[in-house]
């Protein structure tokens, strides 16, 4: 499909217009964006990137066809944390090769991993058609796809590399337009390797593709760093592990090829993540690029405040669903999806109580609206997929849904046909479904806490029901004068 049959046109952070979206192969239209570093938790920062992507993910998928687009998002689990804390939980395990260094890892970041899967299906999102470990790419794989080594060593190959004091550094003199998409003049440019800036590199800006560790280190066995290793005194083969940016170079190759369509994630990655990720991997190919567009998400304050865990401020996405401490509440996952919506994908965004208040207000009208019809519509509404195709206008989406709403309250009934295909096709549930247990047991703990004179729980409760299509009504068993409660599916 070309551009013009999409209508397709987003903002190309390279650059830094709006363009028309031309595919290379309209039949595999091809996506990949940076995902968790599962260490911890994912925090709602983390959140945005995911949702933003994911209603992107559905239009492609509307537009080109569900089997003509490949996703790929990718775990992070090669990090120094990580790495630690497998050699302190399993180091004897790996020692006595009872497990590999992957498997430890894996054991260490399945909770971690598990849980950010749980939040972004609680969140609406689509899974990706691939969701590669970067532990499963550092070393050459049985199936041939790009891995760490072999795109480092391709790049000493090709004279964009070097090896020094054990490591291997990329050469950033060695790519004439080496910032090509942060635009930073050179003397700005920061060393991104999560090291000092050392002696051993030829230029400040160089950055480290692979670091060599110490027996005492988790480290995979490496082709590189025997002098050092041997100038230390350890015996044996050298161990390395990989710097922060050559994974997503291997994982988006293995999947989408030398050059891809496109390629997200946050702002705050495009220097030096990105930069060097662009680097890396139209030097190892010899490609003029390595993505066609460059999309970037805005920034996340939390109530106009830098969220960071000194303030107080930092939140899991896993706090936000499960507990009460932002807000005093849980909020439903499809009230933050909404909330992170409200606002253009490229602007920055104030995260706070009252957002997530109006979200849910607008949601619950919205689904009410859409109750009103017997049956979706059998296509989503042109206006919505006109609005998203102008570089992910959501906000210009949901001004068309609530005119439907609005429509389908005055009984238009095809109103509320499409408002429930539009709410569907952006990733809120508008299903009538209701947990009966659940809410008989929210009830039940609601009122106890009426006999206890707990007015603040009691109306929490209510509330948070309410918020999920459940109306309360109380009343007096007409035997006993005690007190009864019923409830409805009420949007």
């Amino acid at each position: 499909m070309s551009a013009t049959a999409s209508g397709l046109r987003l903002t190309n952070t390279l650059t830094r217009t709006k363009e028309d979206f031309s595919p290379i192969d309209a039949s595999n239209v091809r996506m990949y964006v940076c995902g968790p570093t599962v260490y911890d938790f994912a925090h709602i920062g983390n959140a945005r990137p995911v949702i933003v992507f994911d209603v992107l993910y559905r239009l492609l998928r509307h537009i080109y066809g569900a089997d003509h687009v490949t996703y790929v998002r990718n775990i992070t689990d090669v990090d120094d944390k990580i790495n630690a804390r497998a050699l302190r939980d399993f180091g004897d395990d790996i020692a006595a090769g009872r497990l590999t260094l992957n498997e430890a890892i894996r054991k260490v970041t399945e909770k971690t991993a598990d849980q950010f899967h749980k939040d972004v299906k609680a969140l609406g999102c689509l899974p990706p058609t691939f969701e590669p470990r970067a532990t499963e790419f550092v070393q050459p794989r049985e199936d041939g796809r790009t891995d760490m080594i072999g795109l480092i060593q391709s790049l000493i190959e090709r004279g964009h590399a070097y090896e020094a004091a054990g490591e291997v550094l990329f050469d950033t003199a060695s790519m004439p337009d080496y910032g090509e998409l942060s635009k930073r003049p050179l003397d700005e440019q920061q060393a991104g390797a999560r090291i000092a800036v050392d002696t051993h590199k030829k230029n400040p800006q160089d950055f480290v593709l692979w670091k060599l560790s110490s027996p005492e280190e988790p480290g995979w066995e490496s082709p590189w760093g025997q002098e050092a290793w041997t100038a230390a005194g350890w015996m044996g083969k050298p161990k390395g592990r990989p710097g922060w940016h050559i994974e997503c170079s291997a994982m988006s190759s293995a999947y989408l090829g030398e050059i891809f369509d496109i390629h997200g994630g946050g702002l705050d990655l495009i220097f030096p993540h990105h930069e060097n990720e662009i680097a890396q991997s139209r030097c190892a190919h010899g490609t003029s690029v390595m993505a066609n567009y460059w999309m970037h998400n805005g920034f996340l304050q939390v109530e106009g405040q830098k969220m960071s865990k000194s303030l107080g401020n930092f939140f899991t996405i896993r706090e936000l669903l499960e507990t009460d401490s932002f807000g005093g509440r849980e909020w439903p996952g499809e009230v933050l999806r909404l909330a992170m919506l409200m606002t253009h994908y490229r602007e920055p965004i104030d995260f706070a109580v009252r957002k997530l208040e109006e979200a849910e207000n607008t949601l619950r009208k919205w689904k009410r609206a859409a109750d009103l019809a017997s049956a979706s519509a059998a296509d989503v509404p042109a206006q919505v997929i006109a609005a998203l195709s102008d570089d992910l206008a959501t906000y210009s989406a949901f001004q068309f849904l609530t005119q439907l709403a609005g429509d389908a309250i005055d009984g238009n009934e095809s109103a509320a046909a499409s408002l429930r295909a539009a709410l569907e096709f952006l990733g809120f549930d508008v299903s009538a479904e209701v947990d009966k247990a659940a809410v008989d047991e929210a009830i039940a703990a609601r009122l106890a806490f009426i006999g206890q004179k707990n007015w603040a729980e009691a109306d929490r409760i209510r509330d948070e029901l309410l918020g999920q299509g459940v109306q309360l009504k109380d009343g007096k068993d007409p035997a006993t004068g005690e007190r009864i409660t019923t409830w409805e599916v009420k949007r």
